[in-house]
């Protein structure tokens, strides 16, 4: 025993042995260290889904339009999760389509989604992982606009003239297969209530199919501005003053005059048509003598607004005996009213001689030209249209059409900028006038000096 125990192979076995119990020790000693400060010799791997991801798309913009390409995308990605938290966070990477090969073909296609600036030790899966995609030639085309609006809300006796655009005419741009769908190009003008006035606004403007359906382009100007002229008929017919009641005992009515003798009324034509005169009740049962009276018209039901609401009335009377008043048979008493018809009818004859009664007459869409314009200048109006309203006698006005009318307005001496100008009017003589508004807005701006 002793022998074996002090040979070199004794000790070179039990020195191997110590040597292999050290390192086993140190390793599981560092190991235990290692875990302690969270420290692991092998990452653990997670993943990680992040939603609605920007997909952005590489084309030629100037000449091609490109559809089908979803806005956003699902990205998952896995590895450490130290990296994962970090691409979450920062979202640094990028989702993209390219279809910038100046040799790509027009029509469908299939395209992958491709991500970039990603860390490498991250693996990436792209939901969905492509996208059916149309490629076009690129087309811009000018279209002509046509405002409308909801004639349900015109008021009733009220009509609307045709509603006018400015600018008349868009450019409108897309795909070559979109803009060859285009059969409407609307400017709607959005009114929230009743029409029953004249009315300026601003219209958002829509491409539309044969079957109305939005279609996906880009207009310019995507607004413009829409004026909807409002009015409604009138006529005028006079004042006829109609007694009631009976006359006090001794006194007797001669003549009843109303001033003024006419007024005006709006309505529908149709409700206009068959109104000749406004009855004025006069009731003379508390008359005592010569008397002026303010009274209430009143408004028929069909027409829907009077130029004026009172009249004055002038009763003229006289006294007689109550006795002899009461012995007169009645055909003395029609004979009497005969009398007073006709001596009304002589005052009519005798107020001939006043001035004819005034009437009214509008003309719409009256064009407005700007006069005066600079040569390095350019004008735009806020409307070229406005209406008008002749005043004067009706035999004057029978006379008058719209070539009689000039509307101008003038900018020669017009700085770049808005102003409000007032609008000049030539009319035949004879007749007053009277507008919608008196000035209008104008636009002056500076040519481009390359054109």
């Amino acid at each position: 025993m002793d022998k074996f125990t002090n040979s070199a192979w004794f000790m070179r076995i039990v020195a191997f042995a110590l040597a292999a119990l050290l390192f086993i020790s140190i390793n599981f000693e560092m190991e235990s260290d290692k875990k302690s400060l969270g420290l692991s010799t092998a990452p653990e791997i997670s993943t990680e889904t992040i939603e609605n991801v920007p997909v952005e798309v590489y084309y030629d913009r100037e000449n091609l339009v490109v559809s089908g390409v979803p806005e956003t995308v699902d990205v998952t990605l896995k590895g450490a999760k130290s990296l994962l938290i970090n691409a979450k966070n920062q979202r640094d990477f990028k989702v993209y389509v390219d279809l910038s090969d100046p040799e790509i073909s027009m029509g469908d296609r299939t395209v992958t989604f491709k991500i970039s600036q990603l860390n490498e030790k991250l693996v990436a899966t792209i939901d969905p992982e492509y996208a059916e995609v149309n490629v076009q030639e690129r087309v811009t085309k000018e279209f002509s606009v046509e405002a409308e609006y909801n004639h349900s809300l015109l008021e009733d006796g009220y009509t609307a003239g045709q509603p006018t655009v400015s600018p008349q005419t868009v450019k409108i741009t897309g795909a070559k297969d979109a803009i060859e769908q285009i059969s409407y190009v609307k400017a709607n003008l959005e009114i929230s209530k009743g029409l029953d006035e004249t009315v300026n606004g601003k219209a958002t403007v829509k491409a539309l199919d044969r079957d109305l359906n939005k279609l996906d382009v880009t207009i310019e100007p995507a607004s413009v501005a829409v004026s909807l002229k409002v009015s409604i008929p009138s006529k005028t017919v006079s004042i006829a003053p109609k007694q009631t009641g009976k006359a006090k005992d001794g006194i007797r009515i001669k003549s009843l005059s109303v001033d003024p003798k006419e007024v005006t009324l709006f309505g529908s034509e149709t409700s206009l048509e068959n109104i000749s005169e406004i009855d004025l009740p006069v009731n003379i049962s508390k008359i005592d003598g010569d008397t002026e009276l303010e009274l209430d018209l009143t408004k028929p039901d069909s027409v829907q607004k009077m130029s004026l609401g009172k009249a004055k009335v002038k009763i003229r009377t006289e006294k007689v005996d109550v006795d002899e008043e009461n012995a007169e048979p009645v055909e003395e008493e029609k004979e009497q009213v005969k009398e007073q018809d006709e001596q009304e009818e002589q005052e009519k004859v005798v107020e001939k001689d006043e001035p004819a009664a005034i009437e009214s007459k509008t003309f719409n869409n009256m064009n407005i030209e700007p006069v005066g314009i600079q040569a390095d200048q350019d004008a735009e109006l806020e409307t070229d249209v406005t209406s008008i309203t002749l005043l004067g006698e009706a035999d004057d006005l029978k006379k008058i059409t719209k070539d009689d009318i000039n509307l101008t307005v003038d900018v020669s001496n017009l700085d770049e900028g808005t102003h409000d100008v007032e609008l000049v009017v030539k009319a035949p003589a004879g007749v007053n006038w009277e507008l919608d508004s008196k000035t209008i807005k104008v636009s002056i701006t500076q040519k481009d000096e390359a054109t």
